[in-house]
C-alpha cells in the first residue's frame, strides 16, 4: 500500500498551480487538513478546563488525548489505501464529514466517557482525512507543479498549527472549551461543498488485492490493550484483573498483527521494510524523540495554567515562538542535511531538544506576567524549538530515503505512525512515572514537582535518541543524497500533523 501515488498515463495532465481550479483544490486540501491540525494543537490547552468541568482525574485527561491518537494511529496506514482504491475525493469527503460529526459529539459530551468515545471517532475520521489531503494534491496537479502546491500546503498548514493554540485559547477563555470542537463544523461544511464542486476524483489503477482489515483490527486491539494497561494501572494496580487482561489482549493483538502481516498477500505494513538497517534505526530514533516530545507537551499547558496562573489564551501564546522557529528554520535544516548527510543533525538535534526540556523545569517556578515568562519559559521554548528545527526535517527525510523506492508511501506512513505510537505510550506512562495521578494536576505544588520530573525524564529520553542516532545513522555516499545530481526525488516536510511525502520533480 502506498499513501500517495500519481495518476496513470491515461489520466489527464493535471491542474496548473496558477489556475483557478488548481487554487480551489489547494484551498480545499488546506482547509480540511487544517481542522485536524487545529484540533491536534488546541486540545492540550483545553485539558484543565475539561478536567474541572467533568471532575475527572489525570487518567480521564490521558484518555481524552489518547482516544484520538489511538484510532488515528491504528487506521492511518489503511486510510490512504482506501482512498487509492475507492476514490481519493470520496475518502476525503467521508473523512471530513465523519470528523465533523464526531466534533459535534465532542462539543456536546455530557461526561468524560462520552468525550473519550467521540474523540476516538474523531481519530478514525482523521485517518481518512489526513492522508487524503496530500493524496488529492499529488493526484490533481501536473508533475511540474506538485512540489509547489505541496510546499504551499505545508506553509499554509503551518499557519493553522500556529493559530491553533491562540484561537483555542481565546475560545476557551471567552466562551467554553466546547467551542474548540464546534468551530470544526462550519469549516467542514465549507470543505465538503467546495470539494464536491472543485476537486476531481482520482484512484490508483494499480491498487489491487484486498484491503487489510484484519491487520487494522489487530492494531486496534494492540493499541487499546496496551494503552488501557498503562493508563489505568496506577489507579487499579498492575495485579488488577482488568489491567492484566487488557495487557494480555494488547500483547496478543501485536502478535496477531505481526503474524498476519508476515503471511498476508496484501499486508497493510510489509515487514520487509524493516530489513533495511537505516530505516529501522531512524524509526527507533523517531519513536524515542516523539515519545519525549508528546509526553512533555501534554503536561506543559496544564502546568502553565494550574501552577503559573496562565489563562488558556496565555498558555497558547507562550508556545508560539516554537512554531515560528520551526516555520523559519525547518526548510533550511532539511537542505543542510541533504548536503552534509543526516547523522550530525540527528545526533545533535535531540540533545538540543533535551536541553530545552530540561530548561522547562523553570516553567513551574514563575508566574503569568511578561517578565516571568521571559525569564522562566521563553529560553526553554527557544532552545526546544531550535532542537526541533534541527531534527524534524532530517528525521523525516532519512526515514523516506532509507526505504526501498517502491515503498516510499509506506515509509512515510510508518514513520508517521511510529511517532504517534511513541506519543501514545508517553501520554499513558509519563504522568504516573512522574507521580502525577488522580487529581494531582489540580494541586499546584504536586503538579509542579511532577512536571519537573516529567520534563527531566523526557529530556533524558531525547538524549538517548541522539546517542542512538550517533551510533546507528550513517550518511549516504555522495551522489546518493536527496538533492544530489542523479537523485530524482525531493523530500517535502509538512507543517501539519500529517504524513510527509516524496514527489518526483517535474
Amino acid at each position: 500500500m502506498e499513501l500517495m501515488r500519481g495518476m496513470s498515463a491515461a489520466d489527464p495532465p493535471g491542474l496548473s498551480y496558477s489556475s483557478a481550479p488548481g487554487r480551489w483544490v489547494l484551498a480545499v486540501s488546506v482547509l480540511g487538513s487544517g481542522i485536524a491540525a487545529l484540533d491536534a494543537t488546541v486540545v492540550n490547552i483545553a485539558l484543565p478546563a475539561i478536567g474541572r468541568d467533568f471532575r475527572t482525574g489525570v487518567a480521564g485527561l490521558q484518555w481524552v488525548m489518547n482516544g484520538y491518537t489511538l484510532t488515528l494511529a491504528a487506521f492511518l496506514l489503511i486510510g490512504g489505501s482506501l482512498g487509492d482504491r475507492f476514490g481519493r475525493r470520496k475518502a476525503y469527503l467521508i473523512g471530513t464529514a465523519w470528523f465533523a460529526l464526531a466534533s459535534v459529539g465532542c462539543a456536546l459530551a455530557p461526561d468524560v466517557a462520552f468525550l473519550i468515545i467521540a474523540r476516538a471517532l474523531q481519530g478514525a475520521g482523521a485517518a481518512l482525512l489526513t492522508p487524503g489531503s496530500l493524496a488529492i494534491l499529488e493526484a490533481s496537479f501536473r508533475p511540474s507543479d506538485r512540489a509547489r502546491a505541496i510546499g504551499a500546503w505545508s506553509g499554509l498548514g503551518g499557519i493553522a498549527v500556529a493559530a491553533g493554540p491562540v484561537v483555542g485559547g481565546y475560545l476557551i477563555s471567552a466562551a467554553s472549551w466546547r467551542w474548540i470542537f464546534f468551530i470544526n463544523v462550519p469549516i467542514a461544511v465549507m470543505v465538503i461543498v467546495l470539494a464536491a464542486r472543485h476537486v476531481p476524483e482520482s484512484r490508483d489503477p494499480g491498487a489491487g488485492g484486498t484491503t487489510d482489515y484484519p491487520g487494522a483490527a489487530a492494531v486496534v486491539v494492540f493499541l487499546s490493550g496496551i494503552t488501557f494497561a498503562f493508563i489505568e494501572a496506577p489507579a487499579l494496580g498492575w495485579s488488577s484483573p482488568a489491567v492484566l487482561t487488557m495487557a494480555l489482549l494488547g500483547v496478543t493483538g501485536l502478535a496477531a498483527f505481526l503474524a498476519w502481516e508476515r503471511h498476508s498477500s496484501s499486508p497493510m505494513l510489509p515487514l520487509s521494510v524493516f530489513a533495511e538497517r537505516q530505516f529501522a534505526a531512524v524509526n527507533a530514533v523517531s519513536f524515542i524523540v516523539y515519545a519525549a516530545l508528546t509526553g512533555a507537551t501534554f503536561l506543559l499547558p496544564v502546568t502553565l495554567q494550574v501552577v503559573s496562573g496562565y489563562s488558556p489564551l496565555g498558555s497558547g501564546l507562550a508556545l508560539l515562538p516554537l512554531t515560528f522557529i520551526m516555520l523559519a528554520l525547518s526548510g533550511r535544516s532539511g537542505q543542510l542535511a541533504a548536503r552534509i548527510g543526516p547523522r550530525l543533525q540527528l545526533s545533535a538535534g535531540p540533545l538540543v531538544i533535551g536541553a530545552g526540556l530540561a530548561l522547562l523545569t523553570l516553567a513551574s517556578s514563575g508566574s503569568s506576567n511578561v517578565s516571568s515568562y521571559v525569564l522562566h519559559v521563553l529560553p526553554a521554548v527557544i532552545v526546544f524549538g531550535l532542537g526541533l528545527a534541527i531534527t524534524v526535517a532530517p528525521l523525516t527525510a532519512t526515514a523516506m530515503s532509507s526505504a526501498p523506492s517502491d515503498h516510499a508511501g509506506i515509509a512515510s506512513a510508518v514513520n508517521n505512525d511510529v511517532a504517534r505510537f511513541g506519543g501514545l505510550l508517553a501520554v499513558a506512562v509519563l504522568p504516573a512515572l512522574a507521580g502525577i495521578t488522580g487529581a494531582a494536576y489540580l494541586h499546584p505544588d504536586e503538579l509542579a514537582a511532577g512536571f519537573r520530573t516529567a520534563v527531566l525524564v523526557s529530556g533524558a529520553l531525547c538524549a538517548i535518541g541522539g546517542l542512538l542516532a550517533a551510533v546507528t545513522i550513517t550518511n549516504p555516499a555522495r551522489g546518493h543524497r536527496p538533492g544530489d545530481a542523479g537523485m530524482p526525488e525531493q523530500c517535502l516536510h509538512c507543517g501539519l500533523d500529517a504524513p510527509p511525502l516524496t514527489t518526483t520533480r517535474g
